[in-house]
């Protein structure tokens, strides 16, 4: 498995970079703060028109024929500029109507025309999907947090057991939160055995995987670009007539930083090719990068604010916005806990399926007539 990026990955990294420092800059985040959505619909569109929501699709299906590798890619180029908009859940929503069928819905995704917003069952709620039916698809309950699902036409919801995109009007009029992250709008809301407009299992889309996948691309953008602020502000930053970045402490917290974003980058890589190639194993890899990304996220973000010292703690400056969309991905779809959960819970199931795995028969210990009796041993 080559981990290194080809020349079209080249190109979606430096494309995607380009984009986003000019049409989606950190300081939209404080220009739209007021704003019911988080992201400009012009800059959507355009980021449509460069194929971003279809870019995991085949070119059958109106994607642009690109893997799960090149969304992860694109999706650590979002996470390191902190573009707001529902990326996961547009991405996820095209995956989930390709998947049923629904070429009407992915044109419509793709193309921009159609965002698609994140719900998720809240802590302690019962189950979002059961498996009553209505015509074929599943019917939703649940109480739900929402996430970018103001002007949102469609929500997706996304578990272990399957995906389904819902109309944003069966949740009426949710009730708004206060927003965490400037990037990122949150309400709240409950639903009643309302009819999925989409629904798929796992063995049609993996759409729990893709998003576990993405959220921890966002995430490993993050950690790499906390590592680089601080890193930066480590040799420019003059006290007492040298830079900061001189003293071992400093050094060291730098180090670390970037030894959390390797790994980080390194299991997403091994984690979205695993999923790109349909391995067996792409499950448990999944999970891995959600918690090392995650791991690395929060803990680069905090340390940024630590080696920025009391500028980190502005509003003005930079740093608090990446510590604070690291706290809200590390809640989406699923959290930490939760994934650490899954990963036990596959790694039990491997055991146990090793140690059930049959033997080769052992040859008998006693010497046969025709063996000598050392060659028994």
């Amino acid at each position: 498995m080559d981990l290194l990026p080809t020349a079209d990955q080249e190109a979606v990294i430096a494309s995607a970079a380009e984009f986003l420092a000019k049409e989606m800059p950190i300081s939209s985040l404080r220009e739209r703060a007021g704003e019911a959505e988080a992201f400009d619909r012009a800059s959507w569109q355009q980021a449509a028109r460069l194929g971003w929501f279809g870019l995991g699709l085949p070119e059958e299906q109106g994607g642009v024929g690109y893997t799960a590798a090149e969304e992860a890619l694109l999706f650590r180029e979002i996470g390191r500029h902190l573009a707001p908009g529902p990326f996961v859940a547009t991405v996820l929503g095209a995956h989930i109507a390709a998947a049923a069928g629904r070429d009407d819905l992915v044109e419509a995704i793709t193309s921009g025309e159609i965002v698609v917003g994140t719900a998720q069952r809240r802590v302690g709620a019962r189950a979002a999907t059961g498996p009553e039916a209505s015509g074929g698809l599943e019917v939703v309950s649940g109480d739900f947090d929402l996430i970018d699902t103001t002007g949102a036409a469609l929500v997706a919801v996304v578990e272990p057991q399957g995906a389904v995109l819902l109309e944003t009007a069966v949740f009426g009029t949710p009730r708004q939160l206060p927003p965490i992250d400037p990037g990122i709008r949150l309400a709240t809301a409950s639903v009643h055995r309302q009819p999925a407009l989409v629904s798929v299992g796992p063995d049609l889309e993996p759409a729990f995987l893709r998003g576990s996948v993405l959220v921890a691309a966002l995430q490993t953008g993050i950690a790499e670009a906390a590592r680089d602020l601080a890193v930066e502000h480590a040799k420019n930053r003059v006290q007492f007539g040298r830079p900061i970045g001189v003293n071992q402490a400093v050094k060291h917290r730098c180090a670390d930083m970037a030894v959390r974003a390797e790994a980080a980058r390194a299991q997403l890589l091994f984690a979205a090719l695993a999923l790109a190639e349909g391995r067996p194993d792409a499950e448990f890899h999944a999970a891995a990068a959600r918690t090392v990304s995650a791991d690395a996220a929060l803990r680069n973000t905090s340390e940024n604010i630590q080696i920025h010292g009391g500028m980190g703690y502005t509003h003005e400056h930079d740093a608090q916005l990446y510590a604070k969309r690291a706290r809200v991905l590390d809640q989406l779809l699923v959290s930490s806990r939760e994934t650490l959960q899954l990963i036990s819970s596959l790694t039990a199931s491997a055991v146990r399926a090793e140690a059930t795995e049959p033997t080769a028969s052992t040859p008998s210990a006693e010497p046969s007539a025709q063996t000598p009796a050392g060659a028994a041993r």
